[in-house]
């Protein structure tokens, strides 16, 4: 876009002013000198013999951990990496996981987190993409990667040879202006996009966030998302810088009971996730629940909008004792530069929770298509300066150019901003709303998503002549006689080819090979042919309703008779925002997440009076296989193996959602 200079002194100074400097006030001085890594050192030094981290029964000191990122570093020097270079790191949550990054900091160069659960085609783009000359993995997901010309090391199997190398803290050889981190997100043009941020702008985050939320020695915080997902940076050092534990969620199925357990038996203070994954910690809202809760201080929620009627239970009960932060940022932009913090006193004053205000020394400013600023309750597109703005898209100049474009703005320091695509409007106290997404980019259960990546996908199919993908919400959902907005659903509606035949079932199993499952589609409509608009182009408010069940394609259904069956089919519609469903029906296939699977789990052991493990709901995936099951509970009898095969099959698919359901 063409920068004309009278845009930008089109409006009132007064007002001009009070937007773009009062309401931009942020400057805060941070160590923009130093890196994060040496800050750790520094705590090292400072508390050698403290726990760091936790995983399980097992422990890291400060020592530790420290001594074994060292032989890391200096392995990975040996290896030729140094500052700027990109190095691979494929693991569980586990102590290798944060190994391996301070190993890889300490070596000077940045690392790119790859989530084991994603499609081996997805892995490979982005290991050619990034050029890593080495990637860290575990022996055990060996079998899980594409074939690549990085240097593959595990941190388990191979430690002998990493642990011949020195235990000192490498000299330092990065800078704050060099990268930290690329993180892939979805990408419009059908191939996920790696976005680089800055040392310097990492270490303003942590200095905000440590500052901000008061963290000391006395925290604890669980890790519960992927290492490939932006939020989980800061969580992952935030302890670690003040001398406080990070705790390990271990793998498996997403399960708050589990979660709610181990911040209970840790006392952890800290948690940071999407709200689609807290709800279920504090739902339902009985003492038992929230007590198990109660260590809490602060919350942080972010990825998608919040629901201000499902924490409202919780935040006014006198058991609980924390805040909510609602934390807005692209990954573009360091993961944070706006937040609201919500507690018990001003929870009232909005019907939904704003964006907030810019952190410490990044600046938001919203603009309109010509880039004029846009006024108080006017709505355009929010721009991110500061900080906080990251290096752009490794290995694409192009999208960079248009994404962080020269800063029209003077009151605003820097030569760039970020271009978010998103919608808001500025509040009369300053705080900012979310409208929506200006693009077809939205967020599901916190994970950014193109839709034309998914498009391009099914394009790839040979019988498909053309595919449309849109967002679904469903009807609110009915909790305790109040409405609640069901979670977003993808759709997808395709057109065949002439003379061509393919179902439902196997464009979800290709898809699954080349997507994670959260942008997998929850229904696929086939249509004769798209409605067009006047201008030509698919009227997307045209496309016919979706059907979130199988039984719509397949009239001839068994149909639950049993008080078992029934009972479960009401909580499967319950949770799948209304979907009818048959006895053979698979819930995955309707639609059906991690999450969801939670919410049947706590329904049914709620009304059946059952102490039942989460997994069985893995290996009984129909209302007709999980109603013999708790009717009869057959274990050992014929059939039983297979259900327990097809249950490991299933975890195995889903993995990828588990770090979905938690805020991935």
């Amino acid at each position: 876009m063409e920068f004309k200079p009278e845009n930008v002194v089109s409006m009132k100074q007064p007002t001009r002013h009070q937007l773009l400097v009062e309401w931009n006030a942020t400057a805060y001085t941070f160590p923009a000198g130093r890196c994060v890594h040496q800050h750790f050192e520094d705590q090292a030094a400072a508390t050698p013999n403290a726990v760091a981290v936790g995983f399980g029964k097992q422990t890291l000191t400060f020592r530790d951990l420290n001594t074994r990122a060292n032989q890391v570093a200096h392995f990975l020097r040996s290896c030729g990496v140094g500052p700027n270079v990109l190095v691979g790191i494929s693991v569980e949550r586990c102590f290798e996981a944060v190994i391996g990054v301070l190993g890889i900091l300490k070596a000077g160069g940045a690392y790119v987190p790859l989530d084991p659960s994603y499609p081996q085609e997805r892995l490979s783009f982005m290991l050619q993409d990034a050029r890593a000359p080495v990637l860290l993995t575990q022996r055990k997901l060996i079998d899980n990667l594409p074939t690549t010309s990085a240097s593959v090391i595990c941190l388990d199997a191979d430690w002998q040879k990493i642990a011949a190398h020195g235990t000192h803290n490498p000299e330092a050889t990065v800078s704050p202006e060099n990268l930290i981190y690329v993180i892939y997100t979805s990408g419009s043009t059908g191939r996920p996009k790696g976005a680089g941020v800055y040392h310097r702008g990492f270490m303003n985050l942590m200095h905000w966030f440590v500052t901000e939320f008061s963290i000391t020695s006395e925290d604890n915080v669980l890790l519960v998302s992927s290492l490939s997902f932006d939020l989980t940076q800061k969580n992952l050092y935030a302890t670690l810088l003040c001398g406080g534990q990070l705790h390990l969620l271990p793998s498996g199925p997403y399960e708050p009971g589990q979660i709610a357990g181990l911040v209970h038996q840790h006392r952890i203070t800290l948690l940071n996730c999407t709200p689609s994954a807290f709800y279920p910690l504090i739902e339902p809202a009985t003492v038992p629940a929230m007590e198990r809760v109660s260590s809490l201080r602060c919350v942080l929620l972010g990825g998608e909008p919040i629901s201000i009627l499902r924490l409202k239970p919780w935040l006014e009960n006198e058991i609980c004792r924390a805040e909510v932060a609602n934390t807005y940022g692209p990954t573009e932009c360091t993961d944070i530069c706006g937040c609201y913090r919500l507690n018990r006193g001003n929870m009232h004053r909005f019907d939904f929770v704003p964006l907030g205000k810019p952190i410490y020394n990044v600046q938001l400013a919203i603009l309109n298509p010509d880039l004029s600023l846009c006024d108080i309750g006017q709505a355009g597109e929010l721009y991110v300066a500061g900080e906080g703005v990251g290096a752009g898209y490794i290995n694409d100049s192009a999208l960079t150019s248009a994404k962080f474009i020269r800063n029209p703005l003077p009151e605003i320091p820097g030569p760039l901003i970020y271009k978010t695509g998103d919608l808001v409007r500025y509040l009369p106290d300053g705080n900012i709303e979310f409208l929506g997404r200006m693009d077809h980019q939205v967020k599901i259960r916190g994970f950014r998503i193109e839709l034309h990546e998914i498009e391009n996908a099914l394009a790839s199919l040979p019988a498909i002549q053309e595919s449309v993908v849109i967002v679904h919400q469903p009807s609110p959902l009915g909790r305790g006689g109040i409405a609640f907005a069901a979670d977003p659903r993808l759709i997808a509606y395709y057109v065949l080819k002439n003379g061509q035949s393919l179902e439902a079932a196997e464009i979800r199993q290709t898809l699954r090979q080349k997507l994670p499952d959260y942008m997998v589609p929850s229904a696929f409509m086939r249509l004769e042919r798209f409605p067009l608009s006047p201008n030509g182009k698919v009227d997307r408010r045209a496309l016919p309703g979706p059907e979130l069940s199988s039984t719509a394609q397949n009239p001839v259904v068994s149909v639950p008779q049993t008080q078992a069956e029934q009972a479960i089919a009401k909580i499967w519609q319950e949770v799948l925002a209304g979907a009818q469903a048959g006895l053979d029906d698979n819930f995955f296939d309707l639609g059906g997440n991690s999450i969801q699977l939670a919410q049947v789990h706590s329904k049914l052991c709620e009304q059946f009076k059952l102490d039942l493990s989460i997994t069985k709901l893995f290996e009984f995936t129909t209302i007709a296989t999980l109603a013999r099951h708790l009717s009869v509970q057959p274990d050992g009898k014929p059939g039983a193996q297979e259900f327990q095969d097809r249950a490991r099959k299933q975890q195995q698919t889903l993995a990828r959602q588990r770090h979905l359901a938690i805020g991935k």
